[in-house]
């Protein structure tokens, strides 16, 4: 295999990462919100809002960190508006998700139309000392954004802390019985409200990376169902965070798929290349069906319905 070839394969490998962080962030953000028993179908609308936040912050002030945390803050916003709805005001989550996403499709395509035209400032490239010099691995691995480190490292973390903690212990006792943990004496809503805020932040974050990093621009709809895929993905991967992540990086693969075959020369119509990712939603999904006993095992008993004390 020549130079070229390998190189070929690093560069796939690194956008995998790359594509797999956004999915992976907000899929777990996804997975903190199932695991209290919430189900928040408003991941794209809240992705789109934080993207465009992300992006103004950095135009205006050149901080990537600055527009990290205003995707974050869209993100949690968001989200504690929708913890109020559904968890003291007993809405619909399913109906009240939906018209989170809407509106966030909406109300960022309005507030957006003046950045779509505007560039961010010069940034630096990201490389970690002497690890990215090493052929092959060191563009593959070692030249991505500080954010896919540590999107991996929170994975570890989050698995940690739901099966190896009093904490992560009581968070799935809240997906699994709110009565139960109710009469125990913690707080249910509390809880739960704190998980969907922080999903929120986590999917703002995701949001903030798309426009900041993996396509450093703004236009109208450029989340592009990913929220919808990290939604599926907490099924495909069982509700467990390292699953979660190697989903999301096999989602990204498929969708770096596509440039890769375009760039080797391989005849295929643009548009079967631009639905992989979807199609392979599509069929995971319905592999998964196929087996409702699994699901119910690994599924929160008490996914998507409301408490009241």
């Amino acid at each position: 295999m020549d130079a070229v070839t390998l190189q070929s394969y690093a560069l796939l490998i690194a956008a995998t990462l790359n594509a797999g962080t956004v999915l992976g962030l907000a899929a777990l953000g996804l997975l903190i919100n199932e695991r209290a028993g919430i189900v928040n179908l408003g991941a794209e609308g809240m992705m789109l809002c934080a993207a465009l936040a992300g992006f103004a912050t950095v135009v205006h002030t050149g901080s990537d960190v600055a527009g990290f945390l205003a995707g974050a803050l869209a993100g949690g916003v968001m989200a504690a508006v929708f913890g109020v709805l559904v968890i003291w005001l007993n809405t619909n989550q399913h109906a009240t998700g939906l018209a989170l996403s809407l509106f966030g499709a909406g109300f960022s395509a309005f507030a957006g139309t003046g950045y779509v035209q505007q560039k961010m400032p010069e940034r630096g490239s990201f490389a970690i000392p002497y690890l990215s010099d090493i052929p092959f691995f060191g563009s593959a691995l070692f030249q991505q954004h500080p954010l896919v480190y540590v999107t991996i490292a929170f994975t570890a973390a989050l698995a940690w802390f739901l099966w190896r903690t009093r904490a992560g212990l009581v968070l799935r006792s809240v997906g699994e019985s709110p009565e139960s943990a109710h009469a125990l004496g913690y707080p249910v809503r509390r809880i739960r409200f704190a998980a969907v805020v922080v999903g929120g932040v986590l999917c703002g974050l995701a949001g903030a990376y798309i426009s900041v990093v993996y396509t450093p621009l703004w236009v109208e709809g450029m989340v592009a169902g990913k929220g919808w895929i990290a939604l599926a993905l907490t099924t495909f991967a069982s509700w467990r965070p390292v699953r979660v992540m190697l989903g999301a990086c096999l989602f990204g693969g498929v969708t770096m798929l596509q440039f890769h075959l375009q760039g080797a020369g391989v005849e295929v119509p643009s548009q079967l290349l631009s639905m992989l990712p979807y199609l392979a939603t599509i069929v995971v999904l319905v592999l998964i069906s196929r087996n409702p006993a699994w699901i119910r095992i690994n599924m929160p008993a008490s996914l998507g319905k409301p408490f009241q004390p």
